[in-house]
């Protein structure tokens, strides 16, 4: 049924609680906008096609997420969840399935979306609902005494029998786009918010004597939406606890689950460890027996087998060896690539660099577009100068050298193996493998030299 089915989803509120310029659905949780969550959600269904209705905000909607395969329609009046889906119905072949999702409703899952398209039989109308212990605020699912749904009653326009109903509407339908068409036209604006309901149109089925198949969730948060920042930070907090939880299922030992952010997407192999306060984003891939410190930050990065990486480091777009130890309070930047056993101690930078097995950066260095061979020793302090203002060069450094500390590289600049370079130098010139070079100026002293004092 899938390959019928037309997924409109609703995204053109203003979203005026949220007390932003920014609209509704581009806000974000797990460091992707809300809009973008639904449209993954629905891709999974492998719909025929997804028509987005925006409005709010202009084109900054369609521009942000312009790499989305969907079609984009605009809502250039706010007439109400009717009129919206009216606008997208030109884009919808006669014979399909419609499914209305909403943009500021992250969370909603496949698995319900494909139980409520199946709930279309016989040409029935198929309703998503749930039972809320406080309902104030959402529409209520009026029955009959046959248990059958007969209508939908706003907050705003139910009496107070109507009002205890705990049953509400959750906006999610499912029905033949040759029915829904009809009852669109039928719709009218006799309400108090002067607007076009959708969810008048199942007055309008029961009167046609269409069947409303309902289905419900377990899980209230799949079809919880979002109207301002408080919500945003509850949402965020659920989202990240289902991230955490599909981590934990997977072997993953969490010294603290709920302070740990997933923003994007996660591979691990068995027996990781994370401390508290990690942040993920991107693609992060962590291997066997890796332990994460407490505060690091990952994005877009491939960690091998046995690695520890200690508190306070932060990785980006880089590739790490295995068995590598890294940090405390390390910065490991994009174009990175470490090979196994190596060693990157505490206030140490490293950009776009390769370093080959063994060798060792352990204290307050910036390596930089850095080609350094195997078994490397690097002293505390040196640096890679590898910008002159306006192009960057390279550093080659060879196996088995030593760099005392406090020396500086002026590239491009060439080491040999073997080489051996004496503390506090400055190196613009290629040193000689298995030699000794040092470049310092000659140390001086001057007698009777008197330190300033300061005027009074």
């Amino acid at each position: 049924m899938t390959n019928k089915i037309s997924i409109v989803i609703l995204a053109a509120g203003q979203g005026t609680r949220m007390k932003s310029d920014l609209p509704k659905v581009l806000h974000v949780i797990g460091n992707k906008s809300l809009l973008e969550h639904v449209i993954e959600t629905a891709n999974e269904l492998d719909a025929k096609n997804t028509v987005v209705v925006y409005g709010h905000g202009g084109e900054l909607v369609p521009d942000t997420l312009s790499h989305l395969p969907v079609k984009w329609v605009e809502q250039s009046e706010q007439l109400g969840t009717g009129h919206a889906v009216s606008q997208a119905i030109p884009d919808i072949a006669e014979n399909d399935i419609v499914l209305v999702l909403y943009g500021d409703v992250p969370l909603i899952k496949s698995n319900t979306l494909k139980t409520l398209v199946d709930a279309v039989k016989n040409d029935a109308l198929g309703l998503l609902t749930v039972q809320l212990a406080d309902p104030t605020g959402y529409g209520r699912i009026v029955r009959n005494s046959q248990n059958q749904v007969v209508r939908i009653v706003e907050q705003k326009d139910a009496n107070e029998v109507e009002l205890k109903i705990n049953e509400i509407n959750t906006g999610f339908m499912a029905v033949k786009r040759t029915k829904l068409f009809g009852w669109l036209n039928k719709l009218d604006n006799n309400n108090s918010q002067g607007e076009y309901y959708l969810t008048d149109i199942i007055a309008l089925a029961v009167s046609d004597n269409v069947d409303i198949n309902t289905t419900s969730v377990d899980n209230i948060a799949e079809v919880m939406g979002i109207n301002d920042k408080i919500q945003l930070a509850n949402m965020e907090r659920q989202f990240q606890l289902e991230q955490v939880q599909k981590l934990m299922l997977q072997g993953v030992t969490l010294r603290d689950p709920g302070r740990i952010d997933v923003r994007g997407k996660v591979t691990v192999g068995k027996d990781v460890t994370l401390d508290v306060n990690v942040i993920m984003e991107g693609e992060v891939k962590l291997g066997n027996r890796v332990t994460i410190g407490a505060g690091v930050v990952l994005r877009d990065v491939v960690i091998g087998d046995d690695v520890n990486v200690k508190p306070y480091c932060v990785f980006e777009e880089a590739t790490i060896g295995v068995n590598c130890q890294i940090g405390p309070f390390s910065r490991i930047r994009p174009g990175t690539k470490l090979a196994e056993d190596v060693r990157i101690g505490n206030f140490v930078e490293i950009k776009k660099s390769q370093i080959d097995k063994g060798s060792k950066i352990n204290h307050l260095s910036y390596i930089g577009d850095t080609v350094m061979g195997s078994k490397v020793n690097i002293g505390a302090g040196t640096i890679t100068c590898n910008y002159d203002g306006a192009n960057k060069h390279q550093t080659q450094i060879g196996n088995d050298v030593f760099v005392g500390s406090d020396t500086q590289f002026i590239a491009p600049v060439k080491v040999g193996d073997g080489a051996t370079i004496g503390a506090g130098s400055t190196i613009t010139k290629e040193v000689p493998a298995r030699e000794l070079t040092l470049g310092r100026i000659r140390q001086v002293s001057v007698k009777g030299w008197q330190r300033p004092k300061k005027i009074k």
